[in-house]
């Protein structure tokens, strides 16, 4: 199996994956207005969601404790920088693709950067229960662990792609990337750390700086 650069077959990936861009930036930025403004059917769906989760936290101990485990150990964003990182040793060491790698640090980064900057913007308070059952610092909006997971996951499933893999392998990855995304944001929601469209907010920006690297690359075409 070799790293192939080459556009693969279809119809404008390149369009496509701008277009892509486009409405999940779109979307992003609608949440963020209404998660700014605090609109009030967000705030209160957003509300009724995290209480009701947080009484099935308290009650389900063992739930919870897995939660934490895999949100503190298998999903967290360090962990995910760590497989990007092992990622990019593997294109330079078995590729030598220096561009593709670099793409990958800085998407990742920007990502980093991206969160953190509208974390200070936003200012959002996190939920604050009377008998937490986790705990976690800085401001709310957006979750960095969806974010984290959905940057890192989306770039080397599309790398994996690229390079055609075996209909059984590709379609365990996408399983794999699909239950790891989904399942880290419903994790911070479940251990009451988080705001549901904090994490929509995670995944949607996360989606969008994928599909706007995946534009760049296709663009770019390196030929290593």
């Amino acid at each position: 199996m070799s790293l192939s650069l080459a556009a693969p077959p279809g119809p404008s990936p390149y369009r496509t994956a701008l277009r892509s861009a486009l409405a999940l930036g779109g979307s992003s930025l609608l949440l963020l207005v209404l998660v700014a403004v605090e609109w009030s059917p967000l705030i209160s769906l957003d509300g009724d969601v995290a209480r009701t989760t947080h009484r099935w936290a308290v009650a389900d101990a063992g739930m919870t404790r897995a939660c934490r485990i895999l949100t503190d150990w298998v999903w967290d964003p360090l962990t995910m920088r760590l497989l990007a990182a092992a990622a990019v040793i593997w294109l330079v060491w078995r590729h030598a693709a220096w561009w593709t790698a670099a793409w990958l640090v800085t998407t990742s980064a920007v990502g980093t950067l991206l969160q953190q900057g509208l974390k200070a913007a936003v200012g959002r308070e996190r939920p604050v229960w009377p008998d937490p059952v986790d705990s976690a610092h800085y401001a709310a909006y957006p979750s960095g662990h969806a974010l984290t997971a959905t940057v890192v996951l989306g770039l080397l499933l599309w790398l994996l792609h690229r390079t055609g893999p075996r209909t059984l392998v590709w379609r365990t990855a996408v399983a794999v990337v699909a239950v790891s995304v989904v399942g880290v944001g419903l994790t911070r929601i479940w251990l009451g750390v988080h705001w549901p469209s904090d994490v929509l907010g995670g995944w949607l920006l996360g989606g969008t700086l994928v599909a706007l690297a995946i534009a760049v690359h296709l663009r770019r075409r390196p030929e290593s």
